[in-house]
């Protein structure tokens, strides 16, 4: 069954969402992310999908006691997974001993891909890579900075290393509600041995009847934020769709 991965973002202790990466427009959903947390466990989610912006633009930890607040309220029946800031082993190491199943390496991907391949090895299945791109380059540093990688060169390095998933962010899409990047998500899946979890755009019911499709199941799942916030997306009919797909 694909997983529906509701998102909370973090900016200054409170749940927000920004469009296009930009955190001068972000909104500001609810001033308690444990709280947003637990409204989305009420609703029947198994995982849950959360950033560290201003972690991200730092290059440390910037949230961690609105993140922990998230793993004490839900972390005993949610799978939680962080992105943003974490560029160390020691990094790593301290989240999943506080209870996250699963930590994101971005920026440290491009950087220095050998603490990507050091952590998945001695924290087999709780390692993923963050691949965001626009215009198909790798962004940076909280995607203020753009490299010389494509997400596909990005992907491939790691496909040996023991990842257990790729969240790859259309930045060009994200918080705009432009509708998920299926061609190019598909195809990433397809060129490396690693799942592949869709993020940015997610807009719509219509998102999640296209991750329905049998050619999407090859994905591990989505992403959604601004959609469920807004209330575009009905959780209790997505997870229901998405489990007849399974």
């Amino acid at each position: 069954m694909p997983i529906l991965y509701p998102a909370i973002d973090l900016k200054n202790g409170e749940c927000v969402r920004l469009r296009l990466g930009d955190m001068e427009q972000a909104t500001v959903y609810n001033a308690d992310p444990a709280a947003q947390a637990r409204a989305f466990e009420a609703q029947g989610f198994t995982h849950l999908h959360v950033v560290d912006l201003d972690g991200a633009f730092a290059g440390a930890a910037r949230n961690a006691p609105a993140v922990e607040a998230i793993i004490a309220a839900v972390g005993g029946n949610m799978r939680v997974q962080l992105g943003g800031g974490i560029r160390t082993l020691a990094d790593v190491e301290r989240w999943l001993s506080l209870g996250l199943r699963r930590v994101i390496l971005g920026t440290v991907a491009v950087r220095d891909p050998a603490v990507v391949r050091e952590a998945a090895k001695r924290f087999p299945g709780q390692v993923a890579v963050g691949i965001d791109a626009r215009g198909g380059r790798v962004a940076v540093e909280g995607w203020a900075e753009a490299s010389e990688l494509t997400a596909l060169d990005l992907a491939r390095r790691f496909a040996d290393a023991g990842v257990a998933a790729i969240v790859y962010t259309d930045i060009d899409r994200d918080g705009v509600l432009a509708g998920i990047n299926w061609e190019a998500t598909v195809e990433l899946a397809h060129a490396v041995p690693i799942p592949v979890i869709a993020s940015g755009g997610l807009a719509s019911m219509d998102d999640i009847r296209r991750l329905a499709r049998p050619d999407a199941a090859i994905l591990e799942g989505a992403i959604s934020g601004r959609a469920l916030y807004d209330g575009r997306i009905d959780s209790s009919q997505a997870l229901a769709l998405l489990k007849q797909a399974a």
